[in-house]
């Protein structure tokens, strides 16, 4: 029984991959994640923000100059917004190679090409064997088109694989116009890796105070649905590895993104609630499902139930979609009578 597989052309002993959050700061956590059998790690992600910000200028003289230039400033979050700064975060880099065995990958989020992709080589010298690039962007202005987002998208890609060697995945949301367009367009730029999806942390808004209020979710297995439709879609089409991310909790959501196509799976909402333990049973109760259906090898399930192999592809499309809608039948105890 064979459960490795391959991340952005990192070989993994199986495809549970602990996702960027919080628990990477803490190396107890990071030694527990490790023991528990995490193949690789990703790092919380360092923000353009934040590097655009200390670039500009000390912090202290910034924020005495703060009247004077206030509404430059305010473009940039307050310093307290973050954990890390650049600085830490790439000496937190370095204190996590030197604690795991495993793949740790570093991880940049922005939208616009800049000085603030140079962290990209700063994060390979530091150790990273990999980055994550995360685009997180809600396009605001009415004259910005769809092609232009996606050609500014490219050019980040490119510009920082040019300034690095190691593997480069960039993580989407699921609000591109053309996901196989645009991806086909990332690996043709250079990346080796699609992890999907993102998740937008929306603010709410408190009605009474009349301001805008923080709080963060943790996804859910019905958020799992998108990312195997999109994965499903991309498989055996690219030359990248597709990573799963946002609503695999159970060892059966494990098992439907690998037979989506998914080389790995990154995992964090169902450890921060079960704890890192967690993985253990994941892996375990994949090896056992594998067993009893007599899958030798991990690339025997992946893929099976793509939109090339399985055996209805119009039921992924809109098939199922409109079968759905002409087959439903209001409830006979509920408002229609």
């Amino acid at each position: 029984m064979r459960l490795s597989t391959h991340y952005c052309g990192l070989h993994l002993p199986h495809p549970l991959v602990v996702g960027a959050s919080p628990m990477v700061d803490d190396l107890d956590v990071v030694r527990r994640l490790e023991d528990a059998g995490a193949a690789a790690i990703v790092m919380r992600s360092l923000f353009q923000e934040q590097i655009e910000r200390e670039s500009m200028a000390t912090f202290g003289h910034m924020e005495d100059m703060a009247h004077a230039f206030g509404e430059a400033l305010s473009f940039f979050p307050d310093t307290d917004d973050y954990k890390l700064g650049p600085q830490e975060y790439l000496d937190s880099l370095r204190k996590l190679k030197e604690t795991v065995h495993i793949p740790v990958i570093a991880s940049l989020n922005g939208t616009s090409p800049g000085g603030w992709l140079e962290y990209g080589k700063l994060m390979e010298e530091a150790g990273a064997d990999a980055l994550e690039l995360n685009f997180y962007e809600l396009p605001t202005d009415f004259d910005r088109s769809g092609a232009e987002i996606e050609e500014e998208a490219l050019t980040v890609v490119r510009t920082l694989t040019d300034e690095v060697s190691i593997p480069i995945s960039v993580k989407l949301s699921s609000a591109w116009s053309s996901l196989p367009h645009l991806a086909k367009g990332l690996v043709e730029a250079g990346a080796k890796g699609l992890v999907l999806f993102n998740r937008f942390y929306q603010a709410d808004i408190d009605i009474d105070e009349l301001e805008y209020i923080r709080h963060i979710q943790l996804s859910q297995p019905r958020e799992l649905s998108s990312r195997l439709r999109a994965i499903a879609i991309l498989y055996g089409r690219l030359d990248a590895s597709l990573i799963c991310t946002g609503g695999v909790h159970s060892v059966e959501d494990l098992v439907k993104a690998i037979m989506s196509g998914a080389d790995a799976v990154q995992v964090v909402a169902a450890i921060l609630s079960r704890g890192p333990e967690h993985l253990t049973r994941l892996r375990d109760g994949l090896q056992q499902w594998m067993e009893e259906r007599e899958y030798a090898t991990l690339e025997d399930l992946k893929g099976s139930m793509s939109l090339s192999h399985c055996p209805d592809p119009h039921a992924l499309l809109r098939g199922n979609y409109a079968q759905l809608l002409q087959s439903w039948v209001a409830d006979r105890g509920g408002f229609f009578v």
